[in-house]
């Protein structure tokens, strides 16, 4: 006697786009790219991501980019499978391939390059078993930046306990903890959760979180506990440059509280004001409640920065040709 198997029936599949994207060495169509049921990735979450934005063509911090790909994959131990010249030149096909699916459908303007390095196929063992082929996936999609409304008028954020892992700073495709804290967010009707670890601030759940106090720009310290943000380093130099002071410090909870200005930063936010924190106004005074003086002069130098990039890409290709 044979019996039918169950069919999964709860929920609906959705339409994927019809974008192109790299699975293992082929450009393929995003809705007929297969993976193995046995791969790491999807067993374990055993592998890591990279996000890297691209403006008008033009991949922006390339390097610093690749070079935190290299360390999270090094903490995974999953050899680099792609040199930074093959991952900029596919990165470069996605993105030419992806403006052309945007161009035909009306639509011009910023792209995502999402990247993820899995350990590979091999059965179910916890163990980080050496010698196999990583699974490397790559997709382009439209970049959506903060509206004018959210620049003009800041977002709002709430407050939780970190409960995530103490290794942070890998950019591990596990993002369960992402997940919850982000749902935490979203059932409040805010745009982030911005995360304590005790009475110390550590991170939001797609984001890094900046405390302005008294004209200084004061981040947490890089370690294991946070993901050292592509942005740190770019806000570091914008204060320098500004002559805006700057320090990384352990912050607690109050000064988060008591702060003049609250930022996000990562790579599809920018650099984004947070004008309402657990439901009260950001900042005191006048101003309280409203975007920042220290946020307008950095969102006024990522713009400068994201300009003269483009600029500096174009130099480059025109003196190859």
């Amino acid at each position: 006697m044979t019996h039918s198997l169950p069919n999964v029936t709860v929920g609906t599949l959705p339409d994927l786009p019809d974008l192109p994207c790299y699975l293992n060495g082929e450009i393929t169509p995003l809705k007929d790219a297969k993976i193995s049921v046995l791969d790491r990735g999807f067993i374990f979450g055993d592998g890591i991501y990279e996000v890297v934005p691209g403006y008008g063509g033009v991949l922006f911090r390339f390097d610093e980019h690749m070079a935190r790909l290299e360390r999270s994959l090094a903490e995974l131990r999953i050899p680099n499978p792609l040199t930074r010249a093959e991952w900029h030149a596919v990165a470069m096909q996605l993105i030419a391939a992806c403006a052309r699916v945007h161009s035909s459908a009306g639509q011009n303007g910023d792209q995502i390059i999402y990247i993820q390095v899995s350990r590979g196929v091999a059965l179910r063992d916890h163990i980080m078993l050496p010698g196999l082929r990583p699974t490397v996936f790559m997709m382009c999609s439209r970049m959506t930046l903060p509206s004018a409304a959210q620049r003009s008028e800041g977002v709002a954020c709430v407050t939780a306990d970190d409960f995530r892992w103490e290794k942070a700073h890998i950019k591990s495709t596990s993002l369960l903890g992402a997940v919850f804290s982000r749902q935490i967010s979203f059932d409040a009707g805010a745009l982030e959760t911005v995360m304590f670890r005790g009475d110390y601030l550590s991170e939001a759940a797609a984001s890094n979180v900046w405390v302005v106090k008294a004209g200084e720009v004061l981040g947490v310290p890089k370690d294991q506990l946070v993901l050292e943000g592509i942005r740190y380093g770019l806000i570091e130099e914008m204060c320098q440059a500004a002559g805006i002071p700057f320090a990384l410090r352990r912050i607690t909870r109050a000064e988060v509280q008591q702060a003049d200005e609250l930022m996000l930063s990562s790579a599809s936010k920018e650099v984004l004001p947070v004008t309402t924190l657990d439901g009260q106004p950001v900042g005191h005074g006048a101003g309280r409640g409203k975007p920042g003086p220290v946020y307008a002069r950095l969102y006024a130098a990522y713009q400068q920065l994201k300009a003269r990039s483009a600029q500096a890409a174009a130099a480059e290709l025109e003196g190859a040709q």
